[in-house]
């Protein structure tokens, strides 16, 4: 199919919120597998009849805690328990929020405090991070089994207080934390309303066909509300990833046909793709053969499944598509990818717009892009070139914050991201840069440093890397592959080689090399405030 604008899907009746999506899918897919899971003794299995079973004995049981009308936070890893625990929460009116359990105790205790937690479900290797003075109370989510099954016995003795629960469009359903790059992380509240909108719009410009693999983690928002509640939607079957460096082994055994990702991940796999290609001698021979398979594309011949099988069974075989968000992604990637017969659609989205708010479609995408607009939204751009966006799919606000929340969102209802960009004829949006992150030279010239990053990032031998002004200064701060630390001349020979293309203005005057990787977020962005100036493990030359 040529890469043209086409019609929306539109075969899915609206879900109103997550209680009506998991009764609908209940009774649409009864018997289809929900969700696999690996666990220590094998694999679980659970159908979405399961799935709304399971919620509403956890539901049942938490009601019979006195959990109700309350702040439960949950923390742990990706798992089905986890889901379950949400679900339950959502669809009883309390409200989930979601913490990510890489932090620190004093970190999770503290966003534990800020989101006015009053109890806590955690899988059981992270309830000892919990300050047993935080909540009124800790249950591990290690007795899952044991919950429901108490549950159970409590809606067979016909208490359906949980059952008959009234979902209310516009209340709190979750409290998800910002993972912030520049400051402090809040609390930001989605609705039942938000959520339902994200899950019904973005089905409307995605449609999966088959397995999808989850690696990103739920306590963000795209790995949840995307990643899980969408696919959900359509009735496809989840295979849940516990940890990162199984993920090549999920590939192998779940054969997913969809998989959401952020960059950190496609870069992973594209670097260890041409890893095994360069060991064994054959980047010349291959690149070439890239440029024959393009040209054949373009006449209709598509010979890329088998000519890049290789390629192919690293993701399982079946793997037709990569949803990619959370940062910005070079796309280059997105083009070799295509080559190798893998569509990468590029997204952009903020967890405070529940986050999707744009992504390029299997046969309309253009590269660089971060695709168009969900559907349902507005998109303006400010004067400063700042990209704005209006629809139900915004948040009620931060936490407790409402001088945080008035300065994202103006009188009008458009919530101001912060990032820059344009809108193309053809509804296409392209990021360009952070406004904070604007480097203001002394000739009164702007710099976005994401533009240098991305040249530099090309590199092979660059594993991250971050720009920014130090006393009028352009500095590139490289974090690079081992056996470069200390190889001053090759990275003086790039900086020469990228500033060559560049105005005066814009060339890089200081380059300096660490042996740590920077400190991330949970969307394993670079966080830059914690990152600028960088003075450890670091040395540096300048242009003479």
């Amino acid at each position: 199919m040529k890469n043209k604008k086409y019609p929306l899907y539109d075969t899915l009746e609206d879900i109103s919120d997550l209680k009506d999506l998991i009764l609908t899918k209940a009774v649409d897919f009864p018997d289809k597998i929900a969700f696999v899971y690996p666990c220590e003794t094998g694999e679980m299995r659970k159908t979405f009849s399961d799935l709304r079973e399971d919620v509403n004995a956890f539901g049942t049981w938490m009601y019979s805690k006195k959990i109700k009308d309350k702040h439960v936070a949950i923390i742990g890893k990706n798992s089905y328990e986890w889901l379950v625990a949400f679900f339950a929460c959502v669809n009883g009116g309390n409200v989930a929020v979601a913490i990510d359990k890489s932090l620190p105790s004093a970190e999770i205790n503290s966003l534990i405090e800020l989101g006015d937690c009053d109890y806590a479900l955690v899988t059981d290797q992270f309830v000892e991070k919990i300050d047993a003075k935080a909540v009124k109370k800790v249950y591990d989510l290690g007795t899952f089994d044991t919950i429901l099954y108490e549950g159970r016995k409590l809606l067979k003795a016909r208490n359906t207080e949980f059952l008959e629960y009234q979902i209310i469009p516009e209340k709190t359903a979750a409290i998800l934390f910002t993972s912030g790059t520049s400051g402090k992380c809040k609390g930001v509240e989605l609705t039942n309303r938000n959520i339902a909108f994200e899950v019904n719009q973005t089905c409307r410009l995605y449609k999966p066909e088959g397995n999808v693999l989850a690696v990103l983690p739920f306590h963000h928002a795209f790995g949840l509300i995307v990643g899980i509640f969408m696919t959900m939607n359509y009735g496809e079957s989840t295979y849940i990833n516990k940890s990162p460096k199984y993920v090549k082994k999920n590939l192998a055994d779940f054969k997913p046909q969809t998989i959401f990702l952020v960059p950190l991940f496609v870069e992973f796999f594209h670097k260890q793709i041409w890893g095994e290609i360069d060991k064994k001698g054959k980047t010349t021979a291959i690149k070439g053969l890239m440029t024959s398979t393009d040209v054949l594309l373009k006449t209709g011949v598509d010979v890329r499944k088998k000519t890049y099988a290789a390629i192919h069974k690293v993701f399982g075989g079946n793997l037709d598509y990569i949803i990619c968000g959370g940062a910005a992604l070079d796309p280059m990637y997105v083009k070799e990818f295509r080559t190798w017969g893998i569509e990468i659609l590029n997204g952009y989205g903020t967890t405070e717009c529940s986050p999707c708010t744009a992504v390029n479609r299997p046969y309309h995408h253009k590269d660089g892009s971060v695709g168009q607009l969900v559907p349902g939204m507005e998109v303006k751009v400010s004067d400063e070139g700042e990209i704005l966006f209006r629809g139900d799919n915004v948040m009620k606000g931060y936490y407790k914050d409402e001088e945080a929340t008035k300065a994202v969102i103006d009188p009008e209802g458009w919530y101001h991201t912060g990032d820059l960009g344009y809108v193309d004829d053809e509804g296409f949006i392209t990021l360009t840069g952070r406004k904070k992150n604007l480097i203001i030279l002394s000739n009164g010239e702007n710099l976005s440093p994401e533009e240098l990053e991305e040249d530099l990032a090309r590199d092979p031998q660059v594993r991250e890397v971050l720009v920014y002004d130090e006393d009028g200064k352009i500095v590139a701060e490289i974090y690079p592959e081992e056996d470069y630390f200390d190889n001053y001349d090759y990275f003086n020979a790039l900086k020469e080689k990228i500033n060559n293309k560049r105005p005066m203005y814009k060339r890089i005057a200081v380059v300096k090399l660490r042996k740590e990787e920077f400190i991330k977020n949970a969307s394993m962005k670079i966080v830059r405030y914690l990152n600028i100036p960088s003075k450890q493990n670091s040395s540096q030359f300048q242009n003479k």
